[in-house]
């Protein structure tokens, strides 16, 4: 009887939510597990109790956050199917609190990995490393996603403010400002530009492309691209990425003692609970601060009279 409401659930699920036969395949999985641990005939059976007592079960045998979250949704959507199809009276998952999850913290380059990357890329004769060299000095120098390097026009950077203006998530315009270093790497790729682009034509992008539809370089272009060059460095390419190299500019401004408030500003933050993931890979740094900056750390040992 409770397999026979399973495949109703699953059903709707496929035809009214348009679930992927993934997400039926694993949620299929998920409900059995958790009929035959609690020993479940009927819709009936089911209780808050015997719910929490799979996912306690669960938590013991050690499965990850993320697999706990996805078993108990698909507990918490069958029971609220149950109910409004009327087949129990009351819904056991509706108190039931889904699990934390940790959120990953975010992965980043040393400053000597950044530079062997940009030394890298400026070492070969190849245009399109070249380019490549500036765009990591780019992202590296401001923190902008990858969307937001690819499909930077030309004139957003003002080179007299030192200052590059950006229109990010939400068509949100952000500010940010620019080391005169990056600057003047930026001035001498710009005789470059026209290596990419039509003769004799013009094009509004700083990073112009001759083969994509949107006439900038594509951001899967630039991934694999950085990749190659990874290699190249001897940098395992698993662990380089745009991203990355947007968290290495927020993590080592953090580790150089940067206001937060300002680096959420430069980032493009909407809430500053983003931004401060990155203080979790800071905290060595900020231990080592106070154990040498702390006024404690200068008191005399006989001090304690």
């Amino acid at each position: 009887m409770l397999e026979h409401w399973l495949d109703s659930f699953l059903e709707t699920e496929a035809a009214e939510k348009g679930a992927a036969l993934t997400t039926i395949t694993a949620y299929r999985s998920d409900l059995m597990q958790f009929f035959k641990f609690c020993r479940l005939e009927t819709p009936q059976d089911i209780s808050e109790e015997r719910i929490e007592s799979f996912i306690q079960n669960l938590q013991s045998e050690s499965f990850a956050p993320k697999s706990l979250a996805r078993k108990l949704s698909a507990i918490k959507d069958f029971c609220k199917f149950l109910y409004s199809e009327k087949i129990i009276t009351d819904n056991p998952a509706s108190a039931i609190l889904t699990p934390k999850q940790e959120k990953p913290l975010p992965k980043f380059l040393t400053v000597k990995e950044i530079r062997q990357l940009i030394d890298a890329a400026f070492a070969k004769t190849d245009y399109r490393y070249q380019r490549i060299g500036v765009m990591i000095e780019l992202i590296y120098a401001t923190g902008l996603r990858v969307s937001e390097l690819v499909g930077l026009p030309e004139n957003a950077v003002n080179y007299n403010k030192q200052l590059v203006t950006v229109c990010g998530k939400g068509n949100k315009e952000r500010i940010i400002p620019i080391a005169a270093r990056t600057l003047q790497t930026l001035q001498d790729y710009l005789p470059l530009r026209q290596e990419f682009m039509k003769k004799n034509s013009q094009s509004p992008w700083l990073f112009p492309s001759l083969t994509s539809v949107s006439g900038h370089l594509t951001r899967d272009a630039f991934f694999k691209d950085l990749k190659k060059l990874a290699v190249d460095c001897g940098i395992y390419p698993s662990r380089v990425s745009p991203h990355v190299l947007r968290h290495s500019f927020a993590t080592h401004l953090l580790n150089n003692e940067a206001d937060l408030r300002s680096v959420q500003k430069m980032l493009g933050h909407k809430n500053i609970a983003t931004t401060e993931i990155y203080t979790h890979i800071t905290s060595q740094k900020l231990g080592e601060i106070v154990r040498q900056k702390h006024p404690l750390a200068h008191f005399s040992e006989d001090s304690h009279g």
